[in-house]
């Protein structure tokens, strides 16, 4: 993890917002927890990109990862456990900026506070509006299908990992560039419920929805889904060709 010196980090929370420098933990490279935007949302863990602080005017893709139902809880550091997170904390070098929200005990995420979240990034950190890519894992993967859908138009990439969504309203994804992931021996939830997204919208003309089932696998098919280089230079390829900016998101 790359960090600044104190005298540059006093430079840089001297040229923010009197608000932010009340509100934010300081501005380091690596990835640190960060308190909730406001009272109810959700904490989260911040990965800034090894350079983030040296190259004021470059901007950076932003990857949102929900995990699922096991790191759940009070503990921010448990979203580390599993898929980017865990990938940024030991490669300095991995090229997302990366929100990872913490959802609380019992609790399944809530769309509206997840969009307040990122409006909220996206506006406080150099963020390419353009490369704005989901994806979360189980109870994650199903949020991921659902936030899609809400807004399918937020995100140049989205990649439910054992997740399922409403194959009813698939149809409002057939221009969004989805690849799923699935174990063909999961079950938890079941791997129709990727099966039955990937044909609905195939159904409504999509063409740009992958489908990848690990043969002889469980639930878990996160590790070797957000192990593989292969996924997020996929995502990288894809760009929203007119990006809303942030402030213009509800």
């Amino acid at each position: 993890m790359t960090y600044w010196t104190a005298a540059l980090l006093g430079l840089a929370l001297a040229s923010a917002p009197a608000t932010a420098r009340t509100t934010m933990p300081p501005m380091v490279e690596g990835q640190t927890p960060q308190p909730a935007i406001e009272p109810g949302n959700y904490p989260y863990q911040l990965f800034l990109p090894k350079g983030y602080l040296a190259e004021p005017a470059k901007s950076y893709p932003l990857l949102v990862f929900l995990h699922g139902s096991g790191e759940r809880g009070d503990d921010v550091a448990r979203v580390k456990v599993h898929g980017p997170p865990k990938i940024a904390d030991r490669d300095p070098d991995f090229p997302f900026l990366t929100v990872s929200p913490l959802l609380a005990a019992d609790q399944d995420w809530d769309i509206a506070k997840l969009d307040r979240l990122i409006s909220h990034v996206a506006k406080t950190y150099r963020i390419d509006p353009a490369r704005v890519y989901l994806t979360g894992l189980s109870r994650g993967g199903h949020a991921s299908w659902r936030w899609a859908i809400a807004e399918p138009k937020r995100f140049a990439a989205v990649a439910p990992v054992a997740g399922r969504g409403n194959p009813g309203e698939a149809c409002r994804l057939m221009d969004l560039p989805v690849w799923a992931f699935h174990g063909d021996r999961d079950d938890v939830v079941t791997p129709e419920g990727s099966f039955n997204m990937a044909r609905a919208i195939r159904g409504c003309g999509g063409r740009k929805v992958r489908l990848t089932i690990y043969p002889d696998l469980g639930h878990n098919a996160w590790d070797p889904a957000y192990d593989d280089p292969a996924l997020y230079a996929w995502l990288l390829d894809h760009h929203l060709a007119a990006p809303v900016p942030a402030k213009d998101k509800k």
